[in-house]
């Protein structure tokens, strides 16, 4: 039951990804689903769930404790890498639809457009997750491992203050990004220094009972 409940969640974090890999083919056959800007809309696409997944990623935690559900964890680790596969698809959309490899000016967008600097570092940082979070690694880093996984947190700060920078008309959804990492990193830091935080579930185990 857990593997077929873990094989329907990655089926459908991948649907996105599915349908931005159609909206290409359809618009390099002359038909065009994406509206009158298409690279905006592929950047805005992949970039929102970038941040869905890595919200997503940051809420396992929470609800591991809040609803005493352990068997959370075992999509925490696929769904951070989703975040990571969105991020990537936002960074190629970026290289080859936006920019349209030239490698010249990417030293300059960068540098003089703060959305982007602000961007690429979350990206970056996001490199050593993707890359230690496998259990050989974990068991190479020790502890180290989780001072680098730690990062997570300057991660969403970072995708949050590149939305903020993007939108011009709306902060709806920076306000709800924001909102909801606030929420989760609230929680971890309440946690980490309270008590009855840390005992507070909305599920209690059940009782074990003594055998007669």
């Amino acid at each position: 039951m857990k593997s077929f409940v873990k094989s329907v969640i990655f089926v459908l974090c991948l649907l996105p990804a599915s349908y931005v890999f159609y909206a290409v083919y359809l618009a390099y056959n002359g038909e065009n689903i994406l509206g009158p800007d298409p690279p905006i809309a592929l950047s805005l696409l992949t970039g929102t769930w970038a941040i869905r997944m890595l919200v997503l990623s940051l809420a396992i935690t929470p609800i591991r404790y809040l609803f005493n559900t352990v068997v959370v964890w075992q999509y925490r680790r696929m769904i951070g890498l989703y975040a990571f596969f969105y991020a990537s698809l936002h960074l190629l959309v970026f290289l080859m639809f936006l920019l349209q490899w030239r490698w010249a000016d990417i030293g300059t967008e960068i540098l003089e457009r703060p959305f982007i600097t602000i961007g690429f570092a979350a990206y970056v940082l996001m490199l050593p997750l993707a890359m230690t979070s496998f259990n050989y690694a974990q068991r190479k880093l020790g502890r180290n491992w989780k001072r680098i996984h730690r990062t997570i947190y300057v991660i969403s700060i970072l995708a949050v203050l590149h939305i903020v920078w993007i939108v011009r008309s709306s902060y709806g959804d920076a306000v709800l990004y924001g909102g909801l990492v606030l929420l989760l990193l609230g929680y971890r830091l309440l946690r980490r220094h309270s008590q009855v935080v840390k005992r507070f579930s909305f599920r209690h185990p059940p009782r074990k009972v003594a055998s007669s």
